[in-house]
């Protein structure tokens, strides 16, 4: 596989080291824009928070790309779930699946909670996985059961809400991030914010209460590493 060409920075009045941790603080992190302008402050770095989201617009959607194409193969124990999200006063509904180990497999953001938005959501992590799972765990969601007898009908289907608790759980940063933004304020933000803040959560998911600490340090070494050469940054040490 043709390995990405590092993103471009040209015709940036600031370097590459400090767009990249900008970006990274922003989607890493329970942190509003200004929160991130005034920690670069801190730094002697001034950017204002608007340059900040231009960053993010412009870089992390590419950053998050290239993560997923670098995360080791998916395990094939899929988790679903759906959450409310009301964004504009009207209520939406964010479609979540994970692995067994945790990995975010995809997010969707649908106006509906249907057998119908459980097809699309199904469809879109085939064609992203290219592969079906062993088993499927869901909620009891009857929606999920119709979908999956006519997309996956060879797929066991495990339907528990204790079962679903990995899934249910990671909803959490997403809750955080929708209070610290003050709701999102449109479905294009949210869905274009919530696949960047995936895959960047992805390549730093390093299950820290499962590792000692020399193992966790050097999986976050390797994590920095990666998110190094991703960004073009290695290339210009």
């Amino acid at each position: 596989m043709t390995t990405p060409a590092p993103p471009s920075y040209s015709g940036y009045r600031f370097p590459a080291e400090i767009i990249s941790y900008a970006v990274w603080l922003y989607f890493r992190f329970p942190l509003s824009l200004r929160h991130v302008d005034e920690l670069l402050a801190a730094r002697g770095i001034t950017v204002s928070h608007e340059t900040v989201r231009q960053w993010g617009l412009k870089f992390g959607q590419g950053f998050a790309n290239q993560i997923r194409r670098r995360l080791p193969r998916v395990r094939d124990k899929w988790h679903l779930d759906e959450v409310a999200v009301k964004i504009a006063g009207v209520q939406h509904w964010l479609w979540r699946a994970l692995d067994q180990n945790g990995i975010v497999l995809d997010v969707l953001l649908q106006s509906r909670r249907n057998k119908d938005a459980a097809k699309r959501v199904l469809r879109k992590l085939l064609k992203r996985q290219g592969r079906t799972p062993r088993v499927m765990i869901t909620d009891k969601l009857a929606s999920y059961g119709a979908a999956k007898r006519e997309i996956m009908p060879g797929v066991e289907h495990r339907q528990h809400k204790g079962l679903n608790n990995r899934a249910e759980n990671s909803h959490q940063p997403t809750r955080r991030r929708e209070r610290q933004m003050k709701r999102f304020k449109s479905p294009k933000q949210a869905q274009r914010f919530l696949s960047t803040h995936a895959q960047i959560s992805n390549l730093f998911h390093l299950r820290r209460d499962h590792l000692p600490a020399a193992q966790y340090r050097a999986a976050r070494s390797q994590a920095f590493q990666a998110w190094a050469e991703l960004t073009g940054i290695a290339a210009q040490v």
